[in-house]
């Protein structure tokens, strides 16, 4: 069932129930907190304390008659004035000389005026003020024009971390051993800056941190400024993007103005590509765009300042294709530095710093994990670790094991186990081979990686099995006969579908999808077709954002540039076709096998197929 929420109200209709309160405090219980009471009496009871000599205070005129006795606190009378010509007489009598003086005194009109109505209309004011600061903080913080406060038009909203930056030092980042060269010459310059000075060096007034998402440019930037131990101010590029022209600019000017008071100290600008895209004059005539004005400011702020106080900027981004050439001159940002993906070593180095975190068993191999996570990014890996901790304890175990770390891998890469994933048996059979054909086409070439791990296991991702390759070293480089291995790699599952069952699937989905990729990049950007030769038929963008491609040739030549791709596919295709046909009982027997056991290791595969290959040789000798 659902959650029926009752709708919220506007903030107007509060402030609405407010007002009418305070107008009915105003008119009924503010007079009567304000004046003295006074009780009604009869002419006799006023006689009587006369009389008695318990007056003390009489006021006499044309109506009534006002007074008091002389009880503590002492208390206040009215009645009717009576035609008694004794009245004066009796006063008399009873002490009281002088009774036409008022006894209660009426308030000031000043001070009735800022009772009744300027204390009303303040404390309305403030509570109106109250409410809507409460309200501009639920949206985003009142602190800036980010959250929405009228009142704070132009305030940068920077987050400035004062001396500590949270303990994080270069000891903390592992795997970007280059970039933190780098940077620790920013470091030395903010602790040294005599040693500079006397040779007539400056320093760089800024470095771009470049490179793909989750490699650390964030966490470089922090350490930078933990080792300085200077006020670090950390800023995202989407917060200077406002929706009204000119506040933008008008925090780029309040950061720098921080900035230069907190000297020495670093700047840290994230995602700088949103507010440092390059100009484009076409696409603003007529007008001025309020990034373009944000990006004006940047430039003059970053020529204004002088670098010799220590004033350093930082910015990270991972579209440095799309930045304006003028923000990367020589004087604003003069050090361009890569923050790519770790290599082997420095996978293994990450995974120890974060290893760090939680218990680990005492047989738990981190090259071997290294290896199985290949291209993973600092974040990955962190997840992976964190992963691995969590398969721990829903396993009840108090520590990590090399399986919690193995598992994890597949997770980040393929997703989770699907446990009410049932396939049939004639699925998982297809599916079987599928992979098998894979491992064996792999197998059979000399220039593959080895095959460490096969599943039919179906995972989150969608994938109903997959093989896993893992790379004995780091492969900076490859060959045309490699990248044609893998290939056939990829048509190996097609291949064995069809010899085994006469009938395709769309289970080879992605593996299409791949080595179409690659043969296509073999043709229009390695230069490895006979062909074209080494001519550049296509032009790769955000190469840190997964590369976007787009082709720079005539119509003519794409369309020999598909057949060549068809035919390269085609060519690998029936190579893995031989492969397959040539060792029919290898595939058989490796598909029945990973059938019963559903997950297989490298070694597992291997010692079966040496098996089977064992024994056609000695068949063929007999």
């Amino acid at each position: 069932m659902e959650e029926v929420k009752t709708p919220k109200r506007p903030l107007l209709y509060y402030l609405l129930i407010v007002m009418v309160v305070m107008m009915l405090l105003n008119m009924f219980v503010f007079p009567r907190m304000l004046s003295p009471q006074v009780e009604e009496a009869d002419y006799g009871q006023f006689l009587k304390m006369a009389k008695e000599g318990k007056l003390t205070e009489v006021q006499v005129t044309d109506t009534e008659i006002v007074f008091s006795d002389n009880s503590e606190p002492k208390k206040y009378y009215t009645t009717g004035r009576m035609e008694d010509p004794f009245l004066v007489d009796r006063l008399e009598q009873a002490g009281i000389a002088t009774y036409g003086a008022p006894i209660v005194e009426e308030m000031s009109p000043f001070l009735s005026i800022l009772l009744s109505w300027v204390l009303p209309l303040l404390i309305f004011a403030l509570l109106g003020r109250f409410l809507m600061n409460s309200v501009m903080k639920k949206m985003g913080g009142a602190g800036g024009l980010g959250g929405g406060n009228v009142m704070s038009f132009g305030k940068s909203n920077a987050k400035v971390y004062v001396q500590s930056t949270d303990g994080i030092r270069f000891s903390d980042v592992a795997g970007e051993d280059e970039a933190k060269e780098l940077l620790t010459e920013i470091v030395d310059y903010l602790h040294n800056p005599g040693r500079y000075a006397e040779i007539g060096a400056s320093i760089p007034k800024g470095a771009l941190l470049v490179g793909p998402p989750g490699t650390g440019k964030t966490l470089l930037a922090k350490a930078v400024a933990g080792e300085a131990n200077v006020p670090f101010f950390s800023i995202s590029g989407s917060e200077f993007v406002e929706m009204f022209v000119g506040m933008g600019a008008a925090k780029v000017r309040d950061l720098f103005k921080q900035a230069n008071e907190k000297a020495p100290c670093i700047v840290f600008i994230d995602e700088i590509d949103t507010i440092g895209k390059k100009r484009d004059t076409a696409a603003n005539i007529g007008g001025n765009d309020e990034r373009e004005q944000t990006l004006n400011q940047l430039l003059t702020e970053m020529d204004g300042f002088d670098a010799r106080k220590g004033v350093i900027i930082l910015a990270a981004t991972n579209r440095p294709d799309s930045l304006d050439p003028a923000l990367l001159r020589p004087g604003r940002f003069d050090r361009r530095i890569p923050v790519e993906l770790p290599d082997l070593a420095g996978r293994e180095a990450i995974l120890k710093v974060h290893a760090k975190k939680v218990k680990i068993g005492d047989k738990v191999n981190f090259a071997a994990i290294a290896k199985m996570a290949a291209g993973a990014s600092g974040a990955e890996l962190a997840n992976m670790v964190n992963e691995a901790a969590l398969r721990a304890v829903r396993a009840g175990r108090k520590y990590v094991t090399q399986s919690d770390l193995e598992e994890s891998v597949e997770v980040v890469i393929a997703g989770y186990q699907k446990k009410n994933a049932i396939l049939s048996d004639h699925e998982k059979m297809v599916v079987a081979y599928h992979e098998i054909g894979h491992a064996l086409v792999a197998a059979l070439q000399s220039h593959s990686a080895p095959v460490t791990k096969i599943t039919i296991v179906p995972r989150t991702s969608g994938a109903l099995g997959y093989t896993m390759q893992v790379e004995q070293d780091d492969h900076n480089l490859m060959s045309k006969e490699e990248l044609e291995n893998k290939i056939a790699t990829y048509t190996g599952g097609r291949v064995a579908e069809d010899l085994i069952f006469h009938s395709i699937t769309t289970g080879a989905a992605n593996d299409i999808e791949q080595a179409t990729k690659l043969a296509r990049a073999m043709v229009t950007r390695f230069g490895m077709s006979e062909e074209f030769g080494m001519v550049a038929l296509e032009t790769m963008s955000n190469q840190y954002l997964g590369g976007d491609a787009s082709l720079a040739c005539s119509p003519e030549t794409a369309t020999e540039i598909d057949r060549k791709v068809v035919a390269l596919v085609k060519e690998q295709y029936e190579k893995a076709e031989g492969l397959l046909r040539s060792h029919m009982k290898e595939l058989n027997s490796l598909a029945q096998y990973l059938y019963q056991y559903e997950t297989i290791t490298g070694d597992e595969f291997m010692d079966v197929l040496n098996t089977e290959v064992n024994e056609s040789g000695q068949e063929q000798t007999e």
